[in-house]
């Protein structure tokens, strides 16, 4: 029996370690039939399952699939709707409401996880905009090669560090705040300075670097001028500052000024090669696998319907 074209399919994403799973969806499900909206609903038991339902839901006919739930619950979504044929892709709206431990993505839109209603009220307009993805190409440990698309960032070296210490402090605390500041003071103790050969256009950067961040959007902070729509990938390359330069770059992150930072060196581009580096990857703020040996990343140019605020 096919779907109606107007339900949605709905895949909801608990919070890890906030217990409160059922109240949250319940909060959900009343503005949800308060505004008369057809769906149908799955909830994910981990993060291997979101791939698995998001498939699911492409394959039952579900036409606007809507995922509840954080940065990368978001890009295995993406990741799914990406290895099915483009006349499929073409037919899906992708939508998202926040309830992640990170949802910089849906922040970039306007969404905000404590407003619902507007969230639900926007989606139902149906204003849909075709975005670009980023995609990272690299070989793993048991020598295959991977294929993994991003909607907001992907992170090497310090800031890849930092990522992971925020989604284990957001875990454990529970505050997006609490977690984004102590994991800054966390940061403290760990390495900041990595050997990289970057490749960027026709320019070669071979020195130690402290992170570089490749952004489809605002990754984080570090590439606020980044869109996912223009067919461009910004690149923050931050190199070591000094303790007090330092100090400096984090106030002008948090308050959005992040490029003004002398150590700083921003880049656009469509395509970049990781010559070599053996520091931690993360995408989309989630731990990737270590990259064996030379990998690349470029934009994928409007390949997914997102629903966007009016």
């Amino acid at each position: 029996m096919a779907v109606e074209e107007q339900r949605w399919g709905i895949l909801y994403c608990p919070r890890q370690g906030t217990g409160q799973s059922r109240k949250r969806w319940e909060q959900l499900q009343q503005v949800l039939d308060g505004r008369g909206v057809h769906y149908d609903f799955v909830q994910s038991e981990s993060s291997d399952s979101v791939e698995r339902l998001v498939t699911m839901l492409i394959h039952n006919g579900y036409k606007t699939i809507v995922i509840v739930g954080g940065d990368s619950a978001l890009n295995d979504a993406v990741n799914c709707l990406m290895r099915e044929e483009r006349e499929t892709r073409e037919q899906v709206k992708l939508g998202l409401i926040p309830n992640g431990m990170v949802n910089d993505f849906a922040h970039f839109w306007g969404f905000d996880e404590d407003n619902d209603a507007q969230t639900v009220d926007w989606l139902m307009k149906g204003r849909t905009r075709k975005i670009d993805l980023g995609c990272i190409r690299y070989e793993n440990k048991q020598g295959e090669q991977v294929e993994r698309y991003f909607q907001n960032c992907v992170n090497i070296g310090l800031s890849a560090d930092i990522m992971n210490l925020r989604r284990q402090a957001r875990q454990l605390l529970g505050s997006r705040k609490l977690a984004f500041l102590s994991s800054l003071v966390l940061m403290v103790f760990h390495r900041h300075d990595y050997k990289m050969r970057l490749k960027i256009d026709y320019e070669t950067i071979d020195r130690s670097v402290m992170t570089v961040c490749i952004g489809n959007a605002h990754g984080y902070g570090q590439t606020p001028s980044a869109v996912p729509y223009n067919g461009m990938l910004d690149v923050s390359v931050v190199y070591n500052p000094k303790v007090k330069q330092l100090i400096e770059g984090l106030w002008l992150l948090v308050t959005g000024r992040f490029l003004n930072h002398r150590s700083v060196h921003p880049y656009r581009t469509r395509e970049l090669k990781v010559e070599s580096s053996k520091a931690l990857v993360s995408i989309d703020g989630r731990t990737a696998e270590r990259p064996v040996g030379e990998y690349s990343l470029r934009v994928e140019h409007e390949v997914v319907n997102f629903l966007i605020p009016e």
